[in-house]
């Protein structure tokens, strides 16, 4: 059963050393990711579960232990998600960057709770397979924390990734007050193809979320929501 939940959002910016100079901007989303971490350490979990926006490629399960590296955005610096089990094999696929940020998160907040296990969430999949796969994750253990990561629209400015739209402020007003008010219908119901337009990636996680929360009755609480960089960032807990 689902016991608690931290949405963060995943940029490799959040990332201090990637993020360089640029990086006081984000200092804001950094400490509120911190404290919705304390509140998955607070619950208690027997099972973390680190859900992320991924290409179809890299859909599926990441084992504790799995390596991951901010190379790719210029900076030599290595995580791994968790701490693998005594006596296992090394897991060596890489992490996708949504779950590196992730993994970096944790590291930085010093987890040592509940074993952790990370999950690629294909940013086209469908909602009604979201929500399946959501009601799985619940059942993995008795008490389940999720540290799901995604950024809502990329179309906030023109000097965003996605350029000008102006359909992305009222996208990410619902998302936000849906994520701080843990709405799982309103989750459920967030428009697949007009995500996809906006270049929300984290469309799929958060019905992934949806999903897992379902007969929970958890309680939502918004602690940060702004769009540097005309992306639209929100952190949010439930429990």
């Amino acid at each position: 059963m689902l016991v608690a939940a931290a949405v963060c959002p995943c940029p490799p910016l959040l990332v201090p050393e990637v993020a360089a100079g640029a990086a006081p901007e984000l200092d804001s989303a950094r400490a509120a990711c911190a404290d919705a971490l304390g509140v998955l350490a607070a619950a208690r979990p027997d099972l973390l579960i680190v859900a992320g926006p991924v290409e179809p490629a890299e859909c599926g399960v990441y084992p504790a232990g799995s390596p991951g590296t901010f190379a790719g955005f210029g900076v030599d610096l290595a995580v791994r998600l968790g701490e693998p089990p005594a006596g296992s094999a090394v897991a060596e696929r890489r992490l996708p960057p949504s779950l590196a940020v992730g993994a970096w998160l944790l590291t930085r907040t010093r987890w040592s709770g509940a074993p952790v296990e990370g999950l690629g969430v294909g940013v086209p999949s469908a909602a009604a397979r979201c929500a399946e796969a959501g009601r799985e994750l619940a059942g993995r253990a008795d008490r389940v924390a999720m540290l799901v990561m995604g950024d809502g629209s990329a179309c906030r400015t023109v000097k965003a990734p996605g350029y000008l739209d102006e359909r992305a402020v009222e996208f990410d007003a619902v998302t936000a007050r849906a994520l701080g008010t843990a709405d799982l219908a309103a989750l459920a119901a967030l428009d697949e193809s007009l995500a996809y337009e906006l270049k929300a990636a984290g469309r799929a996680p958060w019905q992934v979320l949806a999903g897992a929360a379902q007969g929970a009755g958890l309680d939502g609480r918004l602690l940060y929501e702004d769009a540097p960089y005309g992306v639209g960032y929100t952190v949010a807990t439930w429990s």
